[in-house]
């Protein structure tokens, strides 16, 4: 028997074999020698494969079974690389319909409901070392299924060889103490020993999962944890690809089961490299979408080198558009949220002398005005960027202020703002119309109880109310700024006294009203607030 052909085998390994009994077997090799052109002028051939699927090993086991005349020992350890060998060298039916090997490692898959755990996992790591023909011939999928049919059914059991404590879910973007809580629910005892794989075929698995309805919960953690591990160790290449392929898997999960926080870490470990766009946009949405869940440290990502800021305004306004354009407009609860957070936000990067004041504005708008309740944290946001850019025109300071809802002004913040002479005069008038405004509001509201409670409110506080009224509708509003300060500031004392006789005005209502029901003889009247 001689030994004719020369076989390279993916540059590991050269094997000097016969050529007849491999070719006997092989459709890729008979093809190959029975071209005239390659026999006719060469006596010792030699071949090279570069993608040989399992290397030198897989080659020495394929040679056995061929000078084997066609008899192999098929194991869980050996079928997924016999398998692959022999569909890349083309040992079909037309070539061997006895001894084909195709048939004899489809027959070892058909018992892989009995390969133990770490046989079945073994066989999976094999499949990522020649993924492309794993995944063609069938083999990958049929790993799968049984790795996500014992997932699925042993809950938090784990299976024979595999090991709870070792597989335990040691790292989320949550913290550890949160984790240990959760371990027992989060079904994490196989976690250990998938994160080896790598990025194609975590593919591969996860969307099986998906399609399997597989909780998004548990699935969403993993790629967290897959994630952390296989960054931490991996090459910039190999970091850019686990990234993306990590956030464009999340992306395909309900929102609620992808922890903010979680994205929030991708983002900041990912800060450095070069993803594509299409990623960012994935990453930021996901982000947007639940911005409502974020807290203030979250947002202070720094800005890029080429922004003089100090923080990223333009991710942030990203992030709400992101909210807006995702339904975070349709709940108001959701909105206070975002529009409270906003606020801290405001806080934070308003004293940045290298704030621009058109991002300024951007980030005070950004937000539809039911968002807040009150414009105090606005207010004192606007102060302390005044205060740092001092060098802004009225006109400017104007634009700024212009965001300002002097209806949702506190009267100690419209105090404040009648004595701040970093504001254009302008907006102390318009916080004088206000409270205008509000005085006439809360005599009309005295009004009411009077009426209601049929008692006559005389005294000095109402008149003065009254009077403060009409002399506020006589106010030359040109007159000068200090002027118009100092009866602006007279103003609030008058909103302030008279809203705490309002609220005691109720107060004394509620109770007659209970005590008229339990007592029906007493005389409905009401107590004389106003002497």
């Amino acid at each position: 028997m001689g030994c004719d052909l020369e076989v390279d085998v993916n540059g590991e390994e050269i094997f000097f074999v016969d050529k007849e009994i491999l070719s006997s077997f092989s459709g890729r090799l008979r093809k190959l020698f029975h071209k005239p052109s390659v026999t006719a002028a060469v006596k010792d051939l030699k071949v090279v494969f570069h993608d040989f699927p399992g290397g030198a090993e897989a080659f020495e086991l394929l040679t056995r079974f061929c000078y084997n005349n066609g008899r192999a020992q098929i194991t869980p350890t050996n079928t997924c690389p016999l398998h692959c060998v022999a569909h890349f060298m083309e040992m079909t039916d037309a070539i061997s319909s006895s001894q084909n090997l195709i048939k004899l490692t489809e027959k070892s898959l058909k018992g892989i409901a009995y390969w133990t755990w770490p046989e079945t996992v073994n066989a999976l790591k094999q499949c990522q070392d020649f993924f492309s023909i794993a995944n063609s011939s069938g083999i990958l999928g049929k790993i799968l299924d049984s790795l996500l049919g014992r997932i699925t059914t042993a809950g938090d059991t784990s299976p024979s060889g595999s090991s709870p404590e070792s597989s335990a879910f040691r790292f989320s973007c949550d913290t550890r103490s949160t984790i240990s809580t959760k371990f027992s629910n989060c079904r994490s005892w196989w976690y250990e020993d998938l994160i080896v794989l790598n990025s194609d075929v975590v593919e591969k698995f996860i969307r099986s999962m998906v399609a399997r309805k597989v909780d998004h919960a548990v699935i969403s953690r993993f790629l967290f944890y897959y994630f952390k591990c296989r960054f931490t160790n991996a090459i910039t290449d190999e970091k850019n690809k686990v990234t993306e392929i990590t956030i464009d898997l999340l992306n395909s999960l309900d929102r609620s089961s992808v922890s903010c926080k979680g994205l929030f870490g991708i983002l900041r470990i990912s800060s450095s490299l070069k993803l594509s766009k299409d990623c960012r946009d994935k990453l930021e949405t996901m982000i947007g979408s639940q911005i409502d869940l974020a807290i203030l440290d979250n947002l202070l990502v720094p800005a890029t080198k080429t922004v003089d800021s100090l923080y990223d305004v333009n991710l942030i306004l990203r992030f709400l558009k992101s909210f807006l354009n995702s339904g975070g407009r349709e709940s108001l609860t959701r909105l206070k949220r975002v529009g409270s957070l906003m606020d801290l936000y405001l806080a934070e990067v308003a004293p940045d002398s290298c704030l621009k004041p058109a991002m300024f504005i951007a980030l005070t708008t950004s937000l539809p005005d039911v968002a807040r309740d009150c414009h105090d944290a606005i207010y004192r946001a606007i102060d302390m960027y005044l205060e740092v850019h001092a060098y802004l025109s009225d006109e400017e300071k104007m634009k700024i202020c212009h965001v300002i809802n002097y209806e949702k002004l506190s009267s100690e913040c419209c105090k404040h703002l009648a004595k701040n002479s970093r504001f254009p005069s302008k907006t102390a008038i318009q916080a004088l119309v206000s409270q205008h405004s509000k005085l006439k509001n809360l005599l009309q509201d005295t009004n009411q109880l009077k009426s209601f409670g049929k008692t006559p409110i005389k005294g000095k506080q109402c008149e003065e109310g009254e009077q403060v009224i009409l002399y506020a509708k006589k106010l030359d509003l040109s007159m000068e700024n200090e002027k118009l300060k100092a009866h602006l500031q007279g103003m609030q004392w008058k909103v302030m006294e008279l809203e705490k006789i309002c609220r005691k005005m109720q107060t004394q209502m509620t109770k007659l009203k209970k005590t008229q029901k339990s007592n029906p003889s007493v005389p409905k009247s009401l107590p004389r607030l106003c002497s």
